[in-house]
């Protein structure tokens, strides 16, 4: 996409946006060069929401004053690195992701920036960097212990170790069907478990086993007192049966794909 598409079919999109959701935003600026990510120069940032309030007695569209910004450069470069990169479907994603940002700004819900930590603790991962282990919770809920972080899904499960010892295989229900895996040898304190052939929306679907701590290793890990043991291994599901009302998917389904296991292309 030439520059000049990129920035008709920018403004075509934010036109058909209704004004009701666009209250207190001064304006789309595209711009030709690329941002990177401030923190990890391999990354680029596609858009941004510039947020500044007003001194005023509440938060609402006259103290809280908004544009929007999308870099022309960052799409180029990110779609020169892949093939199946979808311009328009990256470009109205991009739009309605910063338009979160000044509407949840001014309902005073920080549940996207919880999102963007979880994406940004994904990339540490993928680089093989410090992470926060517990950073999918801080993406969107699917259901009870069911997360979304981009097009990635992650299913928890808490075991202890005497049940995790005694089981055949592990079940988990998704897209309305029961999946099976056999037991893997250790279960650890966080065993992350990527598995094949699950279709999670454009990402990879992952199986995460939690080890029921005692209450003191809760009190300890609280206070940083310990180190998780951390564990990575893949699987393939099978389907064992049927599990209506699980969520599959489209559930939340959001802009750009994650990375991959270990060793994988993503």
């Amino acid at each position: 996409m030439t520059w000049e598409e990129f920035e008709e079919a920018a403004h075509r999109m934010w036109d058909e946006i209704p004004d009701l959701y666009k209250e207190g935003i001064d304006g789309l600026v595209v711009e030709r060069a690329a941002e990177h990510h401030p923190d990890r120069e391999e990354h680029y940032t596609m858009g941004m929401c510039y947020t500044e309030p007003y001194p005023s007695g509440y938060m609402g569209p006259d103290s809280t004053r908004s544009f929007l910004a999308l870099y022309y450069g960052s799409f180029r470069a990110i779609a020169e690195r892949n093939p199946d990169f979808h311009w328009e479907e990256e470009l109205w994603e991009t739009i309605t992701h910063e338009l979160r940002h000044h509407l949840e700004f001014l309902a005073e819900d920080d549940a996207l920036e919880g999102l963007d930590y979880a994406l940004d603790e994904t990339w540490k991962r993928d680089a093989g960097e410090d992470f926060d282990p517990w950073y999918y919770q801080s993406g969107l809920p699917l259901a009870h212990r069911v997360y979304r972080v981009e097009y990635d899904v992650y299913l928890e499960q808490e075991w202890d170790e005497a049940s995790f010892g005694r089981a055949e295989r592990l079940e988990f229900d998704w897209d309305g069907r029961r999946w099976a895996i056999p037991r893997p040898e250790e279960l650890g304190d966080l065993h992350f478990i990527w598995l094949h052939g699950i279709d999670s929306g454009g990402g990879w679907a992952q199986l995460v086993l939690v080890r029921r701590r005692t209450f003191m290793e809760r009190v300890k890990g609280f206070f940083g007192g310990s180190d998780l043991d951390l564990i990575e291994s893949e699987a393939e599901p099978e389907v064992v049966g049927e599990a209506p009302g699980s969520p599959g998917p489209d559930d939340g389904r959001p802009g750009r794909a994650a990375g991959g296991p270990p060793g994988s292309e993503g």
